[in-house]
């Protein structure tokens, strides 16, 4: 019932949408678009996520103004915008999507397919089909289903820099003057990404033969960037599981002996304590979807990496 609600919901929007932007001032060559480019003014740019917000300012720096307008508090993969949001959408010089199923409410939204990019359209053909598509709830969030593809493309640093570099590549086309400065603002930014990928692949490798257990099935593409021996649940970091949970864990663990635990965020020390009577430790990997509280993407993955690094 929730879903037919979210849908029926979205539906109403689009047509909602529809109505204003038919009033709007067109955003076309003769519009809004093209007054901002010919004036020099920065571009306005729409990321449904931090990590592209991340990539896209790192790249774009002054000549860029981007915006991400997703709550903090939630999952952006299943985040519903307003039709006020939907619009800042649509006006946008440049719409930067993650693909790989991400954000499905585009799909249900009309947005200028010329102003749209698909950060990860150029690795398409290795796209992580999922299994086990079963329905849980995200706390706030409400219930959701992942879907058939693992969507946490950025995960894996080589990917994120084919993504920044499809960002780089859309504000050239768009700021052609611009294009010493975005070249080199990307190199820079492609160079910490291959960096931080050289630091998770050496401390994967001090953990070779360990089995990880995952929280959460958001981490394929890491686990097959770092060939990593890893098996998912699917457990919130807040949320008690229940008896048949624990069964569940024990004969995994018990079928792939396993050290620790990966989660998105801290958990609950209740829970810490039933896995460490488990001979199971906790480990904290944030994806860093969500605009952090401190820092930004790189302050995230290298918190990540202390950790790796730091846990037995």
């Amino acid at each position: 019932m929730r879903v037919l609600a979210v849908t029926r919901r979205l539906a109403l929007l689009v047509l909602i949408v529809s109505a204003i932007t038919a009033c709007t001032e067109p955003t076309g060559p003769s519009g809004k678009v093209a007054a901002n480019k010919a004036l020099g003014g920065p571009l306005s740019v729409y990321t449904v996520n931090y990590p592209l917000q991340y990539f896209a300012e790192r790249i774009g720096g002054p000549h860029v103004r981007v915006t991400f307008p997703a709550s903090p508090d939630g999952d952006p993969a299943y985040w519903e915008p307003t039709v006020e949001q939907i619009v800042g959408f649509q006006q946008a010089d440049l719409i930067v999507l993650n693909g790989a199923s991400y954000a499905k409410w585009v799909q249900r939204v009309s947005l200028p397919s010329s102003r749209v990019l698909d950060t990860s359209a150029g690795f398409s053909d290795r796209h992580i089909a999922t299994t086990g598509q079963d329905t849980h709830t995200h706390g706030a969030g409400g219930e959701h289903e992942h879907g058939d593809q693992a969507f946490t493309t950025w995960l894996d640093p080589l990917q994120a820099v084919e993504q920044a570099a499809a960002i780089r590549d859309a504000l050239i086309r768009l700021r052609p003057d611009a294009s010493e400065d975005l070249q080199q603002n990307f190199a820079a930014l492609e160079k910490d990404l291959r960096e931080l990928d050289e630091q998770l692949a050496a401390a994967f490798a001090a953990r070779e033969g360990q089995v990880l257990v995952f929280s959460h099935p958001v981490y394929p593409y890491l686990v097959r960037r770092y060939a990593i021996d890893g098996y998912s649940m699917h457990w919130e970091p807040d949320v008690m599981p229940g008896p048949g949970e624990w069964q569940r864990l024990d004969k995994l663990v018990g079928e792939h002996p396993a050290r620790a635990m990966v989660w998105e965020g801290v958990p609950d020390p209740a829970i810490v304590e039933k896995l460490g009577q488990r001979g199971l430790g906790s480990l904290v990997f944030e994806p860093c979807a969500s605009r952090p509280a401190e820092g930004d993407y790189l302050d995230v993955m290298r918190a990540n990496l202390d950790r790796l690094s730091a846990e037995p």
